[in-house]
């Protein structure tokens, strides 16, 4: 009976008799080793983290550990399982080969994040620092203590601000003061005051410009280069030590005012074309008028 039910049995309990011992042995071994790879590049990754190595080179690092772990891994449990070592050997060449291949011919085709782990980017409504990226979504903290998950496809189909992408920023250090303050020398103070910043770069060279004369004021604009992880932090203190130094130097800041003229009799006062106020004669229809209403009754 059993025979018509399970003809190839004798068969498959044969090959399981002489090598069966052979596959657990060789699954062991597999099981083993893939766990003991995982652990290995956790390793290699958290010792990578304490050395000045940048991510994206301790990340490769990182994954060709884990490549040669897994080769070996594969090479071992073939062997166990009584395959001939150089068959195996071959095939794996063949098939990393063949990927390494394929991965260099369709990758200027394959669309990429740009960005990477630790990188301060702005996408969309988005701003802060990217945690992790998978092959679905981006995990990304904002400045206010939020974790948000970005699909992939949606950040692919937006604008990204990669604050990050070059190793140094410019600072903006503007300024406002009054018409009637030496405008030479408050260049002067700004300018030696981001000079004497040692997080300020050498080159290019601190600057500082006339941007604008408004009514009122002129404006001032402080610029410098700073590495990238100082941006913040230098951008903030040069703006406070700026206040102080024009405070030192008796530099005033220029201040909002509304100016009121007053007149008396048919002298009036008036905008003139160069932004001053000159001093004008009631049109003759405009003194008619002031003689009606006060001729009515109340």
């Amino acid at each position: 009976m059993e025979q018509q039910l399970f003809p190839n049995l004798d068969r498959y309990q044969a090959i399981l008799h002489q090598y069966g011992f052979d596959l657990i042995r060789a699954l062991a071994f597999l099981v083993i080793g893939l766990i003991l790879m995982k652990l290995i590049a956790r390793g290699v990754h958290t010792l990578l983290g304490k050395t000045p190595i940048r991510p994206a080179t301790s990340a490769t690092v990182v994954n060709v550990v884990k490549a040669l772990l897994l080769l070996v891994v594969l090479v071992t449990a073939a062997t166990e399982a009584g395959l001939d070592t150089r068959m195996v050997f071959r095939s794996l060449l063949v098939v990393t080969l063949a990927a390494v291949a394929l991965i260099m011919l369709f990758r200027p085709y394959i669309p990429s994040l740009p960005f990477k782990p630790g990188n301060t980017i702005k996408t969309g409504e988005w701003l802060g620092k990217v945690e992790a990226t998978t092959m679905i979504n981006t995990r990304m903290r904002t400045f206010d203590g939020k974790t948000v998950f970005i699909p992939n496809s949606k950040i692919l189909n937006d604008f990204v601000v990669n604050y990050q992408w070059t190793p140094n920023r410019r600072i903006k250090v503007d300024v406002f003061i009054g018409y009637d303050q030496d405008l030479t020398k408050a260049k002067q103070t700004l300018e030696a005051l981001m000079i004497a910043d040692p997080r300020v770069v050498a080159a290019p060279r601190p600057v500082v410009y006339v941007l604008n004369l408004k009514p009122g004021y002129i404006e001032l604009g402080g610029r410098a280069w700073v590495d990238n992880k100082d941006y913040w932090t230098v951008r903030c203190e040069l703006i406070e030590k700026a206040k102080f130094a024009f405070d030192r130097a008796g530099i005033k800041f220029a201040n909002n005012k509304l100016d009121i003229h007053r007149y008396d009799g048919e002298a009036a006062y008036g905008p003139h074309s160069d932004g001053q106020w000159e001093s004008e004669t009631w049109p003759e229809e405009m003194r008619l008028m002031d003689q009606k209403e006060s001729e009515v009754p109340s």
